[in-house]
């Protein structure tokens, strides 16, 4: 019975060859999607984010908890158009600041502005780390990437867009070029990221020290 099921399978298999018809993708899974979302710092410059995709990304945020429900984050979708408004007042890698990061062409060239509709507290930040999550998340999903920037002039972001609220966060949104890879670390090493044959290197604290108790 088994072979006869093996051998089914790969007749199936073999026909939708034939017929041209693409195979299943494999599941989206929320384990895939977390480590298919690295924090990218360089991006193919050919690929424009349209403002559709930039539109479902923020969706999401109709769908994710709320401290308090209070849903007070307001979101500015930034284009190829208007990237050059942003990009003067971001920076990346501040860990790896010999390399100048991003790399003369490979900048992104869409981006998401967080705001706020109350001054910042722990409730709003809350709300900030749930939603910048969710829509890298999303962007994953949708065969993009990203990464959060917080080292930005607030006022220069929010001037240069006509930003009535300060903004708290971007997202910094496109076809990542990094090739990135995780690594296991003990709680007392250094949680630096590094790059090492063309490879950026994330390290990350093994699950046996991450548990108390």
């Amino acid at each position: 019975m088994a072979d006869d099921y093996i051998g089914k399978k790969m007749e199936e298999y073999m026909a939708r060859k034939a017929a041209g018809t693409p195979s299943h993708k494999p599941q989206a899974t929320l384990s895939r999607l977390l480590l298919k979302n690295r924090s990218h710092r360089g991006y193919d410059s050919t690929f424009k984010v349209r403002e559709d995709q930039l539109r479902k990304i923020i969706e999401v945020n109709t769908r994710i908890p709320s401290a308090r429900n209070a849903q007070v984050l307001r979101f500015r979708p930034v284009t190829a158009e208007e990237a050059h408004k942003v990009l003067p007042h971001i920076r990346l890698g501040g860990a790896l600041p010999e390399l100048h990061l991003p790399t003369e062409g490979s900048e992104p060239n869409a981006f998401i502005v967080i705001c706020s509709t109350v001054a910042e507290d722990k409730w709003v930040d809350i709300d900030l780390g749930i939603s910048a999550q969710s829509m890298l998340l999303q962007a994953v999903e949708i065969g993009l990437n990203g990464i959060c920037i917080g080292a930005f002039d607030k006022a220069k972001v929010a001037q240069a867009l006509g930003l009535e609220l300060e903004p708290l966060l971007i997202l910094a949104i496109g076809r990542g070029s990094d090739r990135i890879s995780l690594t296991e670390i003990g709680e007392g090493d250094n949680h630096s990221y590094y790059r090492q044959n063309g490879i950026h290197y994330v390290p990350k604290v093994r699950i046996e020290e991450l548990i108390l108790g």
